[in-house]
């Protein structure tokens, strides 16, 4: 093209309506999709569509708002564009033809029946909770997958030694109630209070990916990129022979680039199990260092440890030493009330565990997450 400024005028017109209706699109989006429509024919509208999907749509629920204003922008408004992107009458009912085609990439065929399928599962979302993660079939674990993208976590909140000002509090604000009885020329003031502060907990996620968590691994390390997600002090850290931090991996939009880039970060995935080595590099390479101080640690293992028990011990021992509170997320526990450790690492780490949860279904992951505010 000679002259790209119109067009690029009408793609951040047509940005701005999308964060109008509430969808984040940020300006690496937009310039995205400016890149990709720059070798393309503007007025081709299956480009154009397809281009602005895939580079500012991150969620399959953001489908529907997009198409709406693609509706409205390409159609409905005609007169709003620049001379040479009006739309003809042929290109328009181009645009209604690209715009009735399902929700799914083009040259994806036979998924209608998929998403049907999936719109089934999805609907018995009750099932879906109590249902172990290892008796899920490959359909169930995507609808799980999608239901876990929608957890929020509060994370645990720590009262510190700053205060500020509040409106009732225990402490009174001398400085306040001075400073208003000043300008009052001396007359008696409202009496001001402070109150100390919040600051959030670290939530320091070690995830078991041993062969033996194969079935487990995967939603749990979903379950650490929502908590990642919510709050900025998360530390994420993953083992089976070795421990491997995972925090800058996860930092990514899309759930499925996370779970690639750990993927490739961890050497062990599906391997052996040294819990008692893991936990002992964690304590010496990053506990000491002030990572999990008061903070909220989350161990997530069957505890089927191939190592010394005596590691094990000294390193749980160390590490209810540091730490605020120690979880621990075995899947064998299950919906059993008087679950009772039976493997050799969990009676050794039994006696340094504040709380022990099960993590081998959805709802026992929305209980931790219901949990996390009151571990204070």
């Amino acid at each position: 093209m000679s002259d790209p400024a119109p067009f690029v005028s009408v793609l951040v017109a047509f940005a701005d309506q999308l964060r109008c209706e509430g969808l984040a699109v940020g300006s690496g989006d937009l310039l995205t999709y400016c890149r990709a429509m720059a070798p393309l024919d503007p007025t081709d509208l299956v480009d154009l569509y397809w281009a602005g999907r895939t580079t500012m749509v991150t969620r399959r629920d953001q489908i529907p708002v997009y198409d709406r204003v693609f509706r409205r922008f390409f159609l409905d408004e005609t007169d709003a564009l620049p001379e040479p992107f009006k739309l003809t009458v042929l290109a328009a009912a181009q645009a209604q033809a690209v715009l009735q085609v399902p929700a799914t990439e083009p040259g994806t065929e036979g998924q209608d029946e998929q998403e049907a399928r999936l719109g089934l599962v999805a609907s018995d979302v009750d099932v879906l909770r109590d249902k172990s993660f290892a008796a899920c079939t490959p359909e169930e674990q995507i609808a799980l997958r999608r239901i876990m993208a929608r957890i929020r976590l509060a994370p645990p909140r720590r009262r510190t030694r700053r205060t500020s000002p509040a409106r009732e509090g225990r402490a009174p604000d001398m400085r306040r109630t001075v400073r208003e009885t000043l300008r009052m020329h001396g007359e008696p003031s409202t009496l001001f209070w402070r109150r100390r502060r919040l600051r959030q907990r670290p939530l320091i996620l070690i995830l078991d990916v041993s062969g033996s968590m194969a079935d487990y691994s995967r939603h749990l390390l979903q379950f650490a990129f929502s908590a990642k997600r919510a709050t900025a002090r998360v530390e994420v850290f993953c083992f089976g022979t070795r421990l491997t931090r995972i925090t800058k991996a996860l930092d990514r939009r899309r759930v499925d680039d996370a779970m690639e880039q750990a993927a490739r970060a961890v050497f062990d995935w599906e391997g052996g199990t040294r819990i008692g080595a893991s936990l002992d590099t964690f304590v010496r390479d990053w506990g000491r260092r002030g990572v999990c101080r008061g903070g909220i640690v989350v161990i997530c293992s069957d505890g089927l440890d191939r190592g010394d028990p005596q590691v094990l011990a000294t390193a749980m021992e160390r590490l209810e030493r540091l730490s605020h509170r120690v979880v621990w997320m075995n899947p064998h526990k299950g919906d059993k009330r008087d679950f009772r450790p039976s493997t050799l690492g969990m009676m050794v780490a039994a006696p340094h565990i504040d709380l022990l949860l099960s993590g081998h279904n959805l709802r026992s992951l929305e209980e931790l997450a219901a949990m996390l505010p009151d571990l204070n």
